[in-house]
C-alpha cells in the first residue's frame, strides 16, 4: 500500500455517555453546594461551639470528596477522550470513580453503624432542639441534590430494561446514591430526634441509625457489585452475546469465540473469531449485526475451516 488513505478503515473510540457534559455540569454544581453547606457547618460549629454543627459539617466531607471524584472523572474522561494511550478510550473513567465511590459510601455506612453500636451501648445526651434544625437543613440541600443529579431521561428515546443497563453512566448513579444517602439518613434523623424530643426516646437515635447503615450498605454493594463487573470486562448481557451468537452462524459458520464487554455508558465491544468451509468478508459479517444497539466497536476474524472439525457436537 503506497498513498492511499486509511480513513475507511479508520475511526475514533469516544465511547462517553450521551450525557456525558450535563451530568458533568450537574455533578459540579452539587460539589459547589455541597462544599458551601460543609464550610458552612464547620465554620458555625467551631464559632457557637456546636459539636452537633461541627460533627456534621466533617460527615460532609465525605461526601464532598466522593462527588468531586465523579466530577474530576467526567473532566479527565472527556479531556482525554481522544489519547491513543487509551486503547479503547476513556469511557471507563466513570466506572473507576463509581466504584471508588461506593467504597467511600460503604465507609460511611460502617462509620455510622459504628457510631450507632457505640451509641446503644452508651447512650450520650442529646441537644434535640440544636439538632433538628441541621437535620432539617441537611435534607433540604441533599434533596436539591438529589434533583440535580437524578437522570432527567425523559429527554432520550425508550430502551428496554436490557437496554437500559447499558446506557447506566454509575458514575452519575454513584453520586446521586451518595446525596440521597445523605437525605435517607437525615429525614430518619428527623424522626428519630422529634421523637426523641416528644417522648425521651434517646435509643431510637442510633436504632434508626443502624436501619440507615444497612440501607446505605446494600446501594454501596449494588453499585461496587456492577461497576465492577464493567472493570472487569464482564458479559454485560447473556441476550446480546446469544444474539451476536446467531446472527453469526448462518449456514456452515460457526462461532470458534466471542467477546462482548462495556466501553462506557451505551456502547458495547465485541470480538469474534468466525470459522466456515465458505469464509466471507469480515465486512459481510459485521453487517449481519446491523440493529443491534449499542455496538460501538466490532472485530471480526474469520478462518477457513476445511471438513467437520469445526461443527459442535450433537
Amino acid at each position: 500500500m503506497h498513498s492511499h488513505s486509511l480513513a475507511p478503515w479508520q475511526h475514533d473510540h469516544v465511547f462517553l455517555g450521551r450525557r456525558h457534559d450535563a451530568h458533568e455540569r450537574r455533578t459540579w454544581a452539587v460539589v459547589a453546594l455541597a462544599t458551601a453547606m460543609m464550610i458552612a457547618e464547620i465554620v458555625g460549629g467551631w464559632l457557637f461551639g456546636s459539636m452537633a454543627l461541627l460533627a456534621d459539617g466533617l460527615h460532609m466531607t465525605t461526601h464532598v470528596a466522593a462527588l468531586s471524584i465523579a466530577a474530576v472523572a467526567y473532566a479527565v474522561a472527556r479531556a482525554h477522550v481522544r489519547n491513543d494511550r487509551f486503547s479503547f478510550g476513556t469511557g471507563k473513567l466513570g466506572e473507576l470513580a463509581g466504584f471508588a465511590s461506593a467504597i467511600i459510601l460503604a465507609m460511611v455506612a460502617l462509620l455510622i453503624g459504628y457510631e450507632s453500636v457505640t451509641r446503644l451501648i452508651h447512650p450520650l445526651p442529646i441537644a434535640f432542639g440544636e439538632a433538628i434544625p441541621i437535620a432539617v437543613l441537611g435534607l433540604g440541600v441533599n434533596l436539591v441534590s438529589a434533583w440535580l443529579l437524578h437522570d432527567h431521561g425523559h429527554d432520550e428515546p425508550e430502551h428496554d430494561e436490557q437496554d437500559h443497563a447499558h446506557h447506566t453512566d454509575h458514575n452519575f448513579r454513584a453520586a446521586y446514591l451518595h446525596v440521597l444517602a445523605d437525605a435517607v439518613t437525615s429525614l430518619l434523623a428527623i424522626g428519630a430526634l422529634a421523637a426523641g424530643y416528644q417522648f425521651g426516646w434517646v435509643w431510637l437515635d442510633p436504632v434508626v441509625g443502624l436501619v440507615g447503615t444497612a440501607v446505605i450498605a446494600a446501594w454501596a454493594f449494588s453499585l461496587i457489585k456492577s461497576s465492577g463487573a464493567v472493570l472487569l470486562d464482564a458479559v454485560p448481557s447473556r441476550e446480546h452475546a446469544e444474539a451476536i451468537r446467531q446472527r453469526l452462524e448462518l449456514g456452515e459458520d460457526r462461532v470458534a469465540d466471542l467477546h462482548i464487554w462495556r466501553l462506557g455508558p451505551g456502547h458495547l465491544g465485541v470480538m469474534a473469531v468466525v470459522v466456515s468451509d465458505r469464509p466471507l468478508p469480515p465486512d459481510q459479517y459485521k453487517s449481519r449485526l446491523t440493529g443491534i444497539a449499542g455496538l460501538s466497536h466490532v472485530n471480526i476474524e474469520v478462518h477457513a475451516c476445511h471438513g467437520d472439525d469445526h461443527r459442535r457436537t450433537a
